[in-house]
């Protein structure tokens, strides 16, 4: 109806994850043409990168950091988090032309201690820790580097709003349960960074449409 299309373009890490020497997998920090080549000539932009590189031993993505021609077997993700969003900030202020595309980042979705997270079903008050202002590192980090582009970024900030709603993960809503195992809801993982029940995900898209 609105001669509308959406395409999803899966770089989490937005910065290039390539394979190395002896199958090694290497992220490199600098360098991103090669998803970015998907993202030029579209009208909006709606960009997410923050929990997968936070991810550390066996859910790492990658076994090296490597920047020029430096490699790095360890770094503080936050760290590496700055450089690689760095490195899009720099391709967006040279590659987009703020007349013809928007650009929208949305900030991290909250997270909380998964082996707790059974504890979010069914719960209607917010986590004790998120009832004064708290902003992840990962926000932090993004912030700083959007005040640095010359670009017009918008901030789809959905981290402090989505942290009060604790009931609003998968838990036992990944599968149909009968109310027998609905009662046991520690046998189920409640995977507390991602969010599924409705207010949560609809709220994010009511933000997201007022902004294009």
């Amino acid at each position: 109806d609105f001669e509308t299309s959406i395409e999803f373009s899966w770089a989490p890490l937005l910065v290039e994850l390539k394979k190395g020497p002896e199958n090694k997998r290497v992220l490199h920090l600098d360098l991103i043409e090669e998803n970015a080549r998907y993202w030029r000539g579209v009208d909006v932009l709606v960009f997410d990168s923050a929990h997968w590189w936070t991810h550390s031993d066996q859910w790492s993505s990658w076994d090296y950091y490597m920047e020029g021609k430096s490699l790095y077997k360890t770094m503080n993700p936050m760290i590496a988090y700055q450089k690689g969003l760095t490195t899009w900030a720099k391709w967006v202020d040279l590659n987009i032309d703020p007349r013809k595309t928007r650009v929208i980042f949305r900030s991290v979705s909250p997270r909380h201690n998964r082996q707790n997270g059974w504890r979010c079903y069914n719960q209607k008050t917010p986590l004790k820790f998120f009832s004064h202002p708290h902003v992840p590192e990962q926000v932090v980090v993004l912030k700083g580097v959007l005040k640095r582009m010359s670009f017009p970024v918008y901030l789809h900030d959905v981290t402090m709003m989505s942290a009060f709603r604790r009931d609003a993960h998968p838990s036992v809503y990944r599968r149909a349960l009968n109310q027998a195992q609905r009662q046991h809801p520690r046998e189920f993982s409640s995977d507390c960074s991602h969010w599924c029940l409705p207010g949560v995900p609809d709220i994010w898209n009511e933000m997201l449409s007022a902004m294009i």
